[in-house]
């Protein structure tokens, strides 16, 4: 069971993190932090389908983790969980279109190894 609720917090936060960054780049930066512009820019990010889709993703990816802690050690749960930088980078590099240099690469690559160890 504890496996059901870790695939469900890594794709939940995979899909929430990545949606995010997308919505945010095409939103631009935010340059202006004054309270007026803030509450602005707040008001068009709340009407963003992306950021919304974000926010209900990270919400079930919360649950899921409170669901995983009744059941697993937290020193498990976090490690395990940590997959989600490695599908992160990877749909970085081919969703997002992003530079991926080799070491970040070996950081993701060091992350499934430390995640492997957990799961024995």
């Amino acid at each position: 069971m504890r496996w059901c609720w870790i695939a469900v917090i890594v794709a939940a936060t995979t899909a929430g993190e990545v949606m995010q960054a997308f919505a945010m780049r095409r939103h631009g930066e935010i340059r202006d932090f004054r309270p007026g512009a803030l509450g602005r820019a707040i008001a068009v990010l709340a009407r963003n389908r992306f950021i919304v889709a974000s926010v209900a993703a990270m919400a079930v990816s919360f649950f899921a983790y409170l669901g995983l802690l009744t059941i697993a050690e937290l020193s498990f749960a976090v490690p395990a969980t940590a997959v989600t930088y490695v599908l992160e980078t990877v749909l970085a590099r081919y969703v997002l279109k992003e530079r991926v240099n080799w070491l970040r690469w070996a950081g993701a690559s060091l992350v499934i190894c430390g995640v492997a160890l957990v799961s024995l």
